[in-house]
């Protein structure tokens, strides 16, 4: 056991933090699905990989801000920092014909440094390719999806995609990686997000 402990053989990244919330100027009643996507030397060892928000609607005091405040958990286990995660985010609505359906996709690598973190991931899309299935997508209240969101992981993937912008998710990231100095691995001192003043902004969001 001590051995193993000198040498490690791998290395462990937690992830804690949380979907904060969204800026769609033109939507309302929002939900977030999310989940992490990684390499092939990547294992979750506790948390959850993927989850879904409660739906939430925009407040009086801002008029585009959706506030989820979901927690994010996840604890991976590599040997190689290749494929590091990424978080996906995909977010979804009503449509004028009461149905769900998809807002926005977005893709964000978890932070490579120790500490906290907060990223606004752009959000986009996918667009019809022709005049035709966009009338019979506005017709059948349908719009172009991903069958499989992971895909947004992979540029390959989207390349072959028409996509347009729309909206942002924020979400912070607190960071804390284990044994990464001693496999050799330089990820660089803690972000200095860890002063004080980030903390008890960190705080504050957390409680608004």
């Amino acid at each position: 056991v001590v051995m193993a402990t000198n040498n490690p053989s791998v290395f462990l990244l937690m992830v804690n933090g949380q979907i904060e919330g969204a800026n769609f100027p033109g939507y309302d009643n929002l939900y977030c699905k999310y989940c992490f996507v990684y390499g092939h030397d990547w294992a979750p060892t506790t948390g959850l990989e993927e989850g879904i928000t409660q739906i939430t609607s925009k407040s009086t005091q801002s008029s585009h801000k959706l506030i989820w405040n979901f927690p994010l958990e996840a604890t991976f286990k590599s040997a190689n920092p290749s494929g590091w995660p990424q978080l996906v985010v995909s977010v979804y609505g009503p449509d004028v014909f009461g149905n769900d359906v998809v807002r926005g996709y977005g893709a964000t690598h978890v932070p490579f440094t120790p500490g906290r973190h907060t990223r606004t991931i752009p959000m986009f899309v996918p667009e019809p390719t022709w005049r035709l299935q966009k009338f019979t997508g506005w017709l059948m209240g349908r719009r172009p999806e991903y069958t499989d969101p992971k895909v947004v992981a992979h540029g390959e993937g989207r390349e072959a995609t028409r996509v347009r912008s729309q909206g942002f998710v924020t979400v912070s990231f607190h960071i804390t990686t284990k044994d990464m100095k001693k496999m050799g691995y330089d990820v660089g001192s803690p972000s200095s997000a860890n002063a004080p003043s980030a903390t008890s902004n960190w705080s504050t969001e957390e409680q608004s």
